[in-house]
């Protein structure tokens, strides 16, 4: 079976979302970037004591001379977690190598800039659209971003349960991250403070590297490398 994809406008009452709809897999739904959705909206309510938060870093005070706290999200997917960083205050870029992707990311920030409640987080993204291996190794970009943010996909090895539909099609829509291992290397090289991995809960580290601490969710965990030598 070969991999078909089509963008395509789909209206959800007054609201007109890109979405991605697989052209291989007709009993698929489409899928799109949505930032606005309840479950997110509860995710954020968690505040800065959630794992994720504290992964970061958000927790911890700033002065007004520091600003914001600067995240490149840099295998962004759909946004979410890049999203849910800005809502609690964090100038955060999301980066995909994906055009297809990165085009889904941007509707999703129109959207969220109409939106009221989301505009001020809208206002802190930006879209980055090239390897993220590439961006983080060049030397204009050390140290432009506190935290560097590494999501990618877990590979498939056949003895998991079968993800959820939108993650099958984003794995076949991007081929996977099967150099997510090199991402490490030069995460920890551009990164001003720290650089966070998100995991599966029994997954090894990435790279094999032990963290500096984590962060423990139910079924996922935040390795955390602290590079005080970049600050």
């Amino acid at each position: 079976m070969t991999p078909a994809f089509a963008l395509e406008m789909l209206a959800d009452g007054d609201v007109q979302r890109l979405s991605l709809r697989a052209l291989h897999r007709p009993k698929f739904g489409a899928i799109c970037a949505d930032w606005l959705t309840s479950d997110l909206a509860r995710r954020i309510a968690a505040g800065r004591k959630q794992p994720l938060a504290k992964a970061i870093g958000l927790n911890k005070p700033r002065t007004p001379e520091d600003g914001p706290l600067r995240v490149l999200d840099a295998t962004a997917g759909l946004g979410r977690d890049g999203f849910t960083v800005a809502m609690l205050g964090a100038h955060v870029s999301l980066l995909e190598r994906n055009p297809t992707t990165c085009a889904l990311l941007r509707d999703a920030r129109v959207r969220a800039l109409a939106a009221a409640g989301a505009r001020a987080a809208a206002e802190r993204i930006e879209i980055l659209e090239g390897d993220a291996a590439t961006v983080m190794a060049d030397p204009a970009n050390r140290s432009r971003w506190d935290v560097i943010y590494l999501d990618p996909m877990y590979p498939d090895d056949g003895k998991s349960a079968l993800p959820s539909k939108e993650m099958q099609l984003l794995r076949e829509l991007t081929g996977g991250d099967a150099d997510a291992d090199a991402l490490l290397a030069p995460a920890l090289a551009a990164a001003g403070r720290r650089v966070v991995v998100k995991r599966p809960s029994k997954a090894p580290p990435l790279d094999g590297r032990a963290p500096s601490l984590c962060f423990d969710g139910t079924q996922l965990r935040f390795d955390v490398y602290l590079c005080p030598f970049n600050a």
